[in-house]
């Protein structure tokens, strides 16, 4: 059956208008109604085709249910408001026949689908006002929740035994509507904000099987959300956010009132007091959420003029400015400049600001807000009425670009056919005179806007503050995938791991521990973080590698504050972190450290010996000399910092390889001298001075030998120590103390007593790992040795291996007497006469048990290229032509001829050693030359290897050149029997 327009519309409306219709008649016809049509009058078909060209959501509904046209027209729906309480009978009235979860789901949806339809219908007929479109919506989001709650509730309460408290009362859930839903202002296609609480803790009564009230109501808001949330062939009846409880996404979904109170009061943040002032109990038990609200009110409303929100309330303008200019929001009537959201940011940071003293501000509604605002003369009558007006006109629009698909949008549209039904919705003749009024409403919002709490400062501030780009991040919970697209436009590489380790450490238990001033300190550091982890080379890589130490001090916030305000320091954590997954490691596990990033310039630039040695000296000092404890703290505080200083400036270029050797053994000199002071202190305090063989108390008779890396000057990162104790005292006379010792036990205590404070787990780790199997007969012999049984030993026992690791032993701490008695013992031994040959059988035979257990590769490998390929890993240290096979040519070079010349006991290093070898004639110089060369770059890739935290491996078609000559140098010096 045809009908004529009885309006003139556009021609593409015209167009729109006829397609929807002529689906519509066609399911009419289909469902045999077509005789009933006079039945819906000439009034429902006028107003028919305006609704049709505005929706193709009422479109879709009316043809896929035809009946709806005749169900809204009974008891004039189309026409009238609902009387308050009607829509919760209505809505019961439909859902009395479900029987089943699938039934009443269908129920929901279907109830939601016809309610949309009459609400957009009185919208854009104008037969109902904005906040009357607002005002409904929220009265079917209430209805909807309630009965939906009623039905869940009942569903586990007969499976599980009713919750009660612990007294025995029964329980219900509270569930707060925040937002638009508490204001009682939702949209046509709005989310619903919630968060779920219940009164106490206790269990259910009754039930096959009893849960805790925790786990009860956990089950419930999970049924609860799945019946709103879920789309299914009917649809959805709400989407649901629950972002806005604590801890977002990660916390849980129900909390108790008590633990709700505790967080709000001890870790709630300035925009969750924003938040709070729309809530609203929304379902469950309106009498204990009376009882929750106002336990909350004082976390909402301050009891004076809170001046302290004016600050965060300018931070927050702030961001609003920041991401309408970050994400092109102009044509966004919500988030846009002069949109709805600054409208409700005027209101609300009024209320903020002085709703504690003033109770009348404490409201939802923003036109209410504001109507209080010119009430009491917070702003002028003609203000408030530009703000209202706009603020409708504003929402009409939202309401005019989501009638059309139901669809969650508030940006205008670029099409032109969207256009005209925008524009013909909001009752103008063209988009231009739309936009034109548009721009007027908006222009006044942003100018007042800019007025409240403005700072004079605060467009300078802004451009100089590019971390203010990252805020939006930690102010409530963005949507995932405008997060990553943010880190990426940012210039994270990854922005979906970039967010990922950021939910990782905001979800940590240590975050979710931290006060709230502490938290605060947290929100206030990440943007900085972040800005200044795109000015590294790998934003994703220093991001990485500095969450575990922010993790770290989480609950320690000074540190947060000490790199807030000092950009320099965080600049420097980034490029060493950045450099090194061992520094920035070391810096998560000892974040005290981190003062040594507050002076660059000394940072790289590590003290000489000397002034190692006395800055230690001084902070021991400072330090009563009972309390070990502190001093262990302190020791190792030197040693962290310094190895830190060192490790910074060999990644910046400042430090040569030579050089890092050098510092790191220093630093194990100063340590081990005032350990060794603090050990033996401790000793005689206790059991008095031992005796030397003539009777005369000791003075420290006592050395500590380096042996291998320390002894030899190499030490490199992470290194342990090989270490000897040698005493001159006499092992039978007793101390002269209060507890007496003989000597033996005497020296073998001060011998475990150094190694406690160097092995020691303390808060700051260990010191050092000690090995000390080089001593006399290994882990079997005593752990103190007499110099003359050492002599004795060396003499008479000792294997070669012990003799070549003897080239590299040297006293590092203790007694220069005694030292220099080992140095000429040392010189004896080394010094002696040797067969040649027997010597090159036992060096060799050495370093093959060593190559078999440990290289990777058995044999040397020749001479021939292919054998040295990428696939065939080369370890730098133990294969063929490595370092080891440096070490023990120049050991070999030392025991084989410093008999006849005696110069090259001068020094324990490879190196100096290698020169006298030159400069003997004993080895050629171009050999010393590859030599050397091959054994710096070989040591420079381990440490950086060791920076990286990967074994000293590489390639096994690197330092091929290095290699050959090594080995050829090999079979000169040690040749196999076969070769020979």
């Amino acid at each position: 059956m045809p009908f004529s327009l009885p309006v003139t519309l556009p021609d593409t409306l015209s167009a729109v208008v006829d397609h929807h219709l002529g689906q519509w008649l066609g399911a009419v016809h289909q469902a045999g109604l077509e005789p009933d049509l006079q039945q819906l009058g000439d009034s429902f078909m006028a107003e028919l085709q305006l609704v049709l060209a505005g929706s193709d959501f009422v479109a879709e509904q009316l043809r896929r249910d035809p009946v709806m046209a005749w169900r809204l027209v009974e008891d004039q729906r189309l026409s009238r408001s609902l009387a308050p309480g009607e829509m919760a009978q209505l809505l019961s009235q439909q859902l009395d026949a479900a029987l089943t979860e699938e039934q009443f789901a269908q129920a929901l949806r279907r109830f939601r689908q016809q309610h949309q339809v009459r609400i957009i219908w009185r919208d854009i007929t104008r037969q109902a006002s904005t906040m009357d479109t607002t005002r409904d919506l929220s009265d079917m989001a209430d209805a909807c929740l309630e009965q939906a709650y009623r039905w869940v509730y009942a569903q586990l309460e007969s499976e599980f035994g009713t919750p009660c408290s612990e007294e025995g009362e029964q329980q219900h859930l509270v569930v707060l509507g925040m937002g638009k839903l508490g204001a009682q202002e939702l949209n046509l296609s709005s989310d619903i904000d919630l968060i779920f609480a219940f009164p106490s803790q206790g269990e259910t009564q009754g039930g096959r099987r009893s849960l805790s009230n925790q786990e009860f109501f956990t089950r419930v808001g999970q049924k609860l959300i799945r019946l709103l949330d879920e789309v299914t062939v009917d649809g959805f009846v709400f989407r649901v956010d629950m972002r806005l409880r604590p801890y977002g996404d990660s916390g849980a979904l129900v909390f108790s009132f008590n633990a709700l109170e505790q967080y709000y009061q001890s870790q709630g943040r300035d925009w969750e007091r924003y938040a709070m002032i729309k809530a609203r109990v929304v379902a469950g038990d309106q009498v204990a959420g009376a009882e929750l609200m106002e336990r909350l009110r004082p976390f909402v409303y301050r009891r004076y003029i809170d001046f302290a929100a004016i600050e965060a309330l300018r931070n927050l303008k702030q961001l609003i400015q920041r991401e309408v200019q970050r994400k092109g929001l102009h044509d966004n009537v919500k988030l846009g400049a002069g949109g709805i959201r600054e409208v409700e940011f005027i209101g609300q940071a009024f209320q903020l600001i002085h709703g504690g003293r003033d109770r009348s501000l404490q409201q939802r509604p923003i036109l209410a807000v504001l109507d209080m605002l010119a009430a009491n003369v917070y702003l002028p009558d003609e203000t408030v009425d530009e703000l209202k007006g706009a603020y409708l006109f504003l929402r009409d629009t939202e309401h005019a670009l989501q009638a059309i698909d139901d669809r969650q949008t508030q940006m205008l549209p670029t099409d032109s056919l969207t256009q005209a039904r925008v524009a013909m919705i909001m009752g103008f003749d063209s988009w231009a005179e739309f936009r034109r009024q548009l721009e007027l409403q908006r222009s006044r919002v942003a100018r007042h806007f800019a007025g409240v709490i403005a700072d004079p400062d605060e467009e300078e501030e802004r451009e100089q503050a590019p971390y203010t780009q990252w805020l939006t991040l930690f102010t409530g919970f963005p949507e995932p995938e405008q997060a990553c697209e943010q880190l990426v436009e940012g210039g994270f590489k990854d922005g979906a791991r970039a967010w990922e380790l950021l939910q990782h450490l905001l979800r940590s238990p240590r975050v979710r521990a931290m006060q709230r001033m502490s938290r605060e300190r947290l929100d206030v550091f990440l943007p900085r973080l972040l800005a200044m982890a795109c000015e590294q080379d790998d934003p994703d890589l220093a991001l990485e590698r500095v969450i575990p130490l922010v993790e770290a001090v989480a609950r320690r916030s000074a540190y947060l504050v000490l790199l807030t305000e000092n950009p320099g320091a965080l600049r420097e954590l980034l490029v060493l972190c950045s450099a090194s997954p061992l520094i920035a490691e070391e810096i998560a596990r000892y974040p005290v450290v981190l003062d040594e990033l507050l002076n660059a310039g000394r940072l790289y630039r590590p003290p000489e010996t000397a002034e190692l040695i006395d800055e230690l000296r001084q902070q021991l000092l400072r330090i009563p000399e009972d309390d070990l404890e502190q001093q262990m703290e302190a020791l190792r505080y030197f040693k962290r910092a310094h190895s830190l200083r060192v490790a910074a400036s060999e990644i910046a270029g400042s430090l040569p390889l030579m050089k890092v050797s050098d510092y790191l053994t220093w630093i194990a000199e100063a340590i081990l001298q005032q350990v060794l002071q603090l050990a033996w202190q401790d000793m005689v305090r206790r059991h008095g001075v031992p005796k030397r063989h003539d009777g005369t108390p000791c003075e420290l008779d006592f050395i500590i030998v380096g042996y291998g890396k320390v002894g030899g000057i190499e030490l490199g990162h992470g290194s342990d120590l090989d270490l000897v104790f040698i005493h001159d005292g006499d092992t039978e006379a007793e101390t002269d103390g209060p507890r007496p010792l003989d000597g033996g036990r005497f020296y073998t205590r001060l011998g475990q007593r150094i190694i406690h404070i160097l092995n020691t787990h303390t808060t700051a780790g260990v010191l050092y790992d000690v090995d000390m199997r080089l001593r006399p007969s290994g882990d079997a012999g005593l752990l103190v040795t007499s110099l003359e049984a050492f002599a004795r030993y060396q003499r008479e026992v000792a294997w070669t291996w012990e003799h070549q690791a003897l080239v590299r032993a040297r006293p590092l701490a203790g007694c220069v007497q005694l030292g220099e008695r080992f140095n000429r013992l040392r010189a004896e031994v080394l010094g002696r006469q040797r067969d040649e040959e027997e010597l090159r059988t036992a060096v060799r035979d050495m370093r093959k048990k060593m190559r078999d257990n440990l290289a990777t590769q058995a044999t040397h490998g020749g001479l021939d290229p292919t054998a040295f390929t990428a696939e065939a890993a080369f370890d730098l240290k133990q294969d063929a032509g490595g370092i080891v096979d440096i070490e023990f040519m120049v050991q070999y070079a030392v025991l084989a001829w410093s008999c006849r010349y005696p110069e090259l006991l001068r020094f324990t290093d490879n190196i100096r050693i290698s020169d006298g070898l030159r400069d003997a004639g004993l080895i050629p110089g171009e050999d010393v030359q590859h030599l050397q060369e091959a054994y710096k770059a070989y040591r420079a890739a381990a440490h950086r290897l060791a920076l990286q935290k990967q074994p000293g491996t590489v390639p096994g078609d690197q330092f091929h050149d290095y290699r050959h000559h090594i080995i050829r140098l090999w079979q000169q010096l040690l040749p196999d029997a076969a070769d020979a």
